[in-house]
């Protein structure tokens, strides 16, 4: 008798995982497919202006050889997806204390801000802006991050309360800060000066506003995957998350594990923050538009919080809305099929139970019968 092979529990569980976000984006579009051609005369067009609309239109002609059109569209949705791939982040890390925190729109807004104010504050050369810049932006989303922890560690207040109110008061003071004191006085709108020449990060892409905050995305998600997996205080936030009760008994440290999560969770808001004032806007408006930081929750969700998969829901997100630009403007379907679309594909990646699970393991099930 020969051992048999089997597979274990935890390998059909990985390979579940990893298959279940692209059945569900296949299934939502699906649906967003019926859905379209309920509502267009050409249905089959608006997909495909839907999926290949945000990508770069690659040409060659006898006269002028190779030439590349639509990189603009293509670079805002990498702008977009460094973005939300930070907000992510910021949302994941409290997701994994079982902290459902709202705050990373109120931490981006307060870090561009102060990353905008040390880069005009400080002269010199960029060796000494950027790092001031940096440190001004993570220490700010770090502290604003903390508030609403120590709020619910050591008086039980809701996260998801105090982050709402905390954004609000910190858009406004985003705004108060500008209005007095920031203002460009030689603009004909409410802005600060353009932040000097050492404090922006250098354009890779012509044309668009794609920097070199590219090269540290994959730096910050190893970071924070190295902090949740490999780490004293990770260990802790993702007990706290998954047996608080436990966490409790051995004597773990809850309430800290419970603020340094929201902390963390706001310094990885900052590097979004940075993001915009250093690199997208190279000066700050008083009308800067919230509502990122929802959109970053909705990356944490498609992700599953897990902190490596985090940069490919952002850019899929950051791709579906390139897409939706381009359908609207080329087809007859309006941008609200596009967002019809998303829901599905956030419902049927939250909600396992919508899809056929019984199903699944069928086709995973990997094993070797024992031998006579």
């Amino acid at each position: 008798m020969t051992p048999s092979t089997t597979s274990t529990p935890t390998s059909g569980t990985s390979l579940r995982q990893a298959l279940q976000l692209p059945a569900a984006i296949a299934a939502a579009l699906l649906v967003g497919f019926a859905i379209t051609a309920m509502v267009s005369a050409e249905p089959l067009r608006a997909c495909l202006a839907l999926l290949t609309g945000a990508l770069p239109d690659i040409r060659h002609s006898a006269s002028e050889g190779w030439q590349v059109h639509r990189l603009v569209r293509f670079g805002s949705v990498i702008e977009d997806a460094i973005t939300l791939t930070f907000l992510g982040l910021a949302i994941a890390i409290p997701f994994r204390a079982r902290q459902f925190s709202l705050g990373a729109d109120g931490q981006m807004f307060l870090a561009a801000l102060a990353a905008a104010a040390v880069s005009l504050a400080i002269g010199g050369p960029w060796y000494l802006v950027m790092p001031a810049a940096f440190v001004a932006a993570l220490l700010t989303g770090f502290a604003w991050g903390l508030l609403p922890g120590w709020l619910k560690a050591r008086h039980g207040a809701s996260e998801i309360v105090t982050t709402l109110m905390l954004n609000l008061i910190a858009v406004q003071l985003y705004r108060l800060v500008i209005t007095q004191w920031m203002r460009d006085p030689n603009a004909g709108f409410l802005v600060t000066p353009v932040l000097p020449e050492a404090a922006l990060l250098p354009n890779l892409l012509a044309r668009t506003n794609v920097t070199a905050m590219l090269f540290a995305v994959p730096l910050v998600v190893a970071a924070g995957w190295a902090l949740l997996m490999r780490t004293t205080v990770g260990y802790e936030i993702r007990t706290v998350g998954q047996a608080p009760a436990f966490a409790r008994q051995v004597g773990m440290p809850v309430e800290r594990a419970v603020m340094l999560s929201m902390a963390l969770g706001g310094a990885f808001a900052a590097f979004a923050g940075m993001h915009v004032s250093n690199a997208l806007l190279k000066r700050l408006p008083v009308d800067l538009t919230p509502g990122m930081g929802f959109e970053g929750l909705v990356v944490a969700l498609l992700a599953r919080n897990e902190p490596r998969n985090i940069p490919m829901a952002a850019f899929l997100y950051a791709y579906l809305r390139a897409g939706a630009q381009a359908m609207e403007r080329t087809t007859d379907v309006s941008r609200e099929v596009v967002l019809v679309i998303q829901a599905f594909i956030i419902l049927f990646v939250v909600a396992e139970r919508l899809l056929p699970r019984w199903q699944l393991p069928a086709w995973m099930r990997l094993h070797v019968k024992e031998a006579p």
